[in-house]
């Protein structure tokens, strides 16, 4: 293989994409060219790197110089300054704090300092469409060990022993799961990977597939050989394009390298892997409506028993888990399960995968020990809250989650303790809310995806989160009662209680945690007719403040129900009964002459 001094790692996620990063790659392939040095630097497409807010990301090694928001006119400088002439570009490296305004290496950066990487490891460090690179950072190493030395038994073992969970919102430990698949009896026998990511701002599932596909079809080869399964299915939804892509093409390198079709490793074991495009129903991401949807049917949950453990996919035993649990599990087969189970809580083992997203000031995809707490993530990962505006709530586990305050922040994240809250740890999706949040209007939100999504199969669900979502939007229109509020509560837990699925089950969650913490938000949209925040558009009033204003006209002409009339001799004034309280007039006025109450 040839010899490079410098790689340039650019991330290709889907994030950096959307930012211009391949632009910026083909920039760089053409400034390197030009510069004579193709024989001397390699540019490297990688994964998501995880800072997704300071996209496109590029990272130089070998010094591990770590270049944030490059565009293309920045490409030059770099080649030119960085890797012709051995001087780093300052302008461009990430700004700390008034002590380190320059933060030349990757990892001195705050936002990865109390990260551990193990799902995530090769995710911004390798080129996902080169099986080799994947390879060379001891890929396929567990899949060799399991075959040439490992019974199955023994595989599941290791799995027990690590304390590895469903990281799909369940929390089931994995090994325990796979025991049971073993067992069952039948000559044909399936695994599945869940990649129906659909909560609101995760994107997890997505980024591993993205940067590290290769991960996912090892983990999954492991598990079927552990089980006696011989085919699987990566169901993936149609929106995740790029992840679907790159997935298609680890596949087949791995087939051309013999390492997934027949008799693997000139083994006796071999599997066949497919990938099954998801037309984008939440409620497919709950393992029967999934099964269902790969048989060809409508994506409809069914009851349990049977698990799909004793009869699954086309009847036959089948065991599921998420992206993020197949991805842990080579890691766990290469370094043994004790080496995994020395991370994390008593009960909650290894490390857990998080979408930073919200009034955050560093958005993006993390990996932290369990038992860290909600304060280090938010505040010293995630840099606090954007435009230091005070914290107020944090919504965790996406739909089927729960929204915790300022006292839970110091809360060690784990199964039971997030439960014990209300909440529940999901596929990992962390919503960051500060003081301008309404979270009456929040839970509204949730429950209005919620109820949109829900299949309509079973009556707790669909009536009850219709009357619910009804009962919510009355509530921030301002005509709520406080026998209102009693109803929703009541109809929280029959919802709860009652529902077929984990969908219905869990969807008033955002409900309930909302009514436990913020209750008096709740009673003052009800009571006062206010809504604390400032958020909820039916109890706002957009006024003009006279004093201040200079009657230059920009609401007026930015105002698109044409609703403040006037000129700049008799001034500006809105007409209250026609406006829609959209607030452009408050965002586009740059005076500070309209009020919002």
């Amino acid at each position: 293989m040839p010899i490079y001094r410098s790689h340039v790692l650019i991330c290709g996620g889907t994030g950096c994409a959307s930012s211009g990063s391949r632009e910026v790659t083909e920039s760089f392939r053409n400034a390197i060219r030009d510069r004579g040095l193709s024989e001397e630097v390699l540019v490297v497409p990688t994964g998501c790197h995880g800072m997704c807010e300071m996209g496109p990301i590029v990272v130089v090694y070998p010094e591990g110089t770590f270049y944030c928001r490059v565009q293309k006119s920045d490409v030059a400088e770099i080649v030119e300054e960085h890797i012709y002439k051995g001087r780093p570009v300052q302008r461009l490296m990430y700004s700390g704090s008034e002590d380190m305004p320059f933060i030349p290496h990757y990892k001195e950066i705050p936002f990865y300092g109390k990260q551990h990487r193990i799902a995530l490891a090769n995710c911004g460090y390798i080129n996902p469409d080169n099986i080799e690179e994947y390879v060379a950072r001891g890929g396929y190493e567990a899949l060799g060990k399991a075959l040439a030395g490992m019974t199955p038994a023994q595989v599941i073992d290791e799995v027990k022993t690590s304390g590895l969970r469903g990281r799909g919102g369940g929390g089931f430990p994995t090994g325990l799961k796979w025991s049971f698949c073993a067992s069952a009896k039948g000559d044909k026998k399936y695994v599945i990977c869940n990649a129906d990511e659909g909560d609101p701002g995760a994107f997890m599932d997505r980024s591993i597939l993205e940067g590290d596909p290769h991960s996912v079809i090892e983990g999954m080869m492991l598990g079927a050989y552990a089980m006696g399964a011989d085919e699987g299915y990566i169901y993936c939804r149609a929106e995740y394009p790029l992840a679907i892509q790159r997935l298609k093409t680890a596949m087949a390198q791995a087939e051309a390298y013999g390492l997934l079709g027949e008799n693997i490793m000139d083994s006796s074991f071999s599997f066949t892997l497919h990938v099954k495009e998801g037309a984008g129903a939440f409620v497919c991401g709950e393992e029967t409506a999934l099964m269902a949807s790969i048989e060809g049917r409508r994506g409809m949950p069914r009851p349990r028993p049977p698990f799909p453990a004793k009869s699954g996919l086309w009847g036959c035993p089948t065991n599921i888990n998420n992206v993020e649990t197949w991805a842990n599990v080579p890691p766990i087969l290469r370094n043994g399960g004790a080496w995994y189970a020395s991370m994390g809580t008593e009960k909650s083992k290894g490390t857990k995968v998080f979408a930073l997203t919200g009034k955050i000031k560093h958005t993006g995809l993390v990996e932290v020990p369990m038992g860290i707490t909600l304060r280090e993530i938010i505040f010293d990962i995630g840099g606090g809250i954007l435009d230091d505006k005070k914290f107020k709530a944090v919504q965790i586990g996406g739909p089927s989650g729960g929204c915790l305050t300022e006292e839970h922040l110091d809360t060690p994240v784990s199964y039971e303790s997030l439960t014990a809250l209300g909440a529940i740890m999901g596929s990992g999706g962390l919503v960051v809310m500060d003081e301008t949040t309404c979270m009456v209007d929040v839970a509204k939100f949730f429950l209005e995806f919620t109820q949109k999504e829900s299949c309509g199969k079973c009556v707790p669900c669909r009536e009850g989160t219709k009357h619910m979502l009804l009962l919510l939007e009355k509530i921030t229109d301002g005509k709520g009662t406080m026998e209102d509020l009693d109803t929703l509560e009541g109809l929280a837990h029959m919802v709860k209680d009652m529902s077929l699925c984990g969908l219905g089950q869990t969807a008033p969650n955002p409900v309930l945690t909302t009514l436990r913490y913020f209750r008096d938000e709740y009673v003052a949209h009800i009571r006062d007719h206010k809504c604390p925040a400032g958020a909820c558009a039916a109890l706002l009033e957009y006024r003009i403040i006279q004093e201040a204003c200079k009657k230059c006209g920009i609401c007026a002409r930015n105002c698109p129900v044409k609703c403040i009339p006037g000129d700049r001799n008799s001034g500006y004034h809105i007409e209250t009964d026609r406006c829609i309280r959209c607030g452009t007039c408050f965002e586009k006025c740059p005076f500070g002459a309209i009020e919002k109450k």
